[in-house]
């Protein structure tokens, strides 16, 4: 009885010795996956479609998520040798999921703020781009080439970010509540709630090839928002003093030429969605 209370007790310690290998994979040099957390709501950056394609991601909130942040993600994560994971949160919910560690990172069209840097650490940016307004095609404010031309207009931007806080910059603005997701946004811009929407350019870009009423305002050089370029610029974050995960992170994107990120987003945009 006693030779067989051992040799259970050796299975046991055994077994113990094998979990605490496989829970390696928990420590970050280990880890097997990169979870990252997004939208999939910010076209061409992200959205949900419905059925898998050969672009695509499966979520586990329902759906698949695509888009130029999607593409970069996978890039990375191959790089990097790990699985990628999209984990689909609000916008919201981005910095605190990132925190907690609920998500190694966000490719989600992040503006790297010093607001931001008390939470997170960035990466260089993955994409530039610059302001502009999204209008109706056959509105009021199709043909507008200066700020001053929305002088009155009712203008809308997106909650929590940058593209809310310029509206301001428009003499005699009415400024219209933000909205959490341009899909939203969008709808209130059809229906004449809003006359005009602020946006980078390939959100603009994005809206105009997927509904056709609507058209993008590229400003004339000085007469458009005054901005600091790095506010259209967007990076990746991470867990503020995770250096190493930064680190692997950058390392895989400085491998990725300006060449292949710019038809990334050219792909994106002309694959996104009407719905978006």
């Amino acid at each position: 009885m006693k030779k067989l209370w051992s040799l259970l007790a050796l299975a046991m310690v055994l077994s113990a010795c094998g979990n605490s290998g496989n829970n390696a994979d928990d420590g970050e040099s280990g880890k097997t996956k990169l979870v990252v957390g997004m939208e999939c709501n910010y076209a061409p950056f992200n959205w949900t479609d419905t059925d898998s394609n050969e672009f695509n991601l499966a979520v586990e909130a329902g759906g698949y998520c695509d888009g130029y942040d999607v593409q970069i993600a996978k890039s990375i994560a191959d790089s990097m040798g790990r699985e990628l994971v999209i984990s689909k949160m609000d916008w919201d919910s981005l910095e605190p999921s990132l925190n907690s560690g609920a998500i190694d990172a966000i490719i989600a069209g992040m503006t790297d703020t010093a607001k931001r840097r008390e939470n997170a650490d960035f990466t260089t940016p993955y994409y530039q781009s610059k302001m502009a307004m999204i209008v109706l095609k056959d509105g009021a404010y199709a043909n507008a080439k200066a700020l001053d031309d929305f002088a009155g207009a009712t203008v809308q931007g997106q909650l929590n970010t940058m593209y809310d806080t310029v509206i301001d910059q428009i003499p005699n603005v009415n400024h219209a509540q933000p909205l959490e997701n341009y899909p939203y946004m969008i709808a209130a811009l059809k229906s004449g709630t809003v006359d005009a929407l602020t946006a980078e350019t390939p959100v603009a870009l994005g809206a105009v090839a997927a509904h056709p009423e609507l058209a993008m305002v590229e400003f004339e050089d000085g007469k458009g928002f005054q901005i600091d370029l790095s506010d259209t610029a967007v990076s990746i974050g991470v867990k503020k003093g995770n250096t190493e995960l930064l680190n692997e992170i950058q390392k895989a994107l400085d491998e990725l030429s300006e060449d292949t990120r710019k038809q990334m987003m050219e792909d994106a945009t002309t694959r996104q969605p009407a719905g978006e």
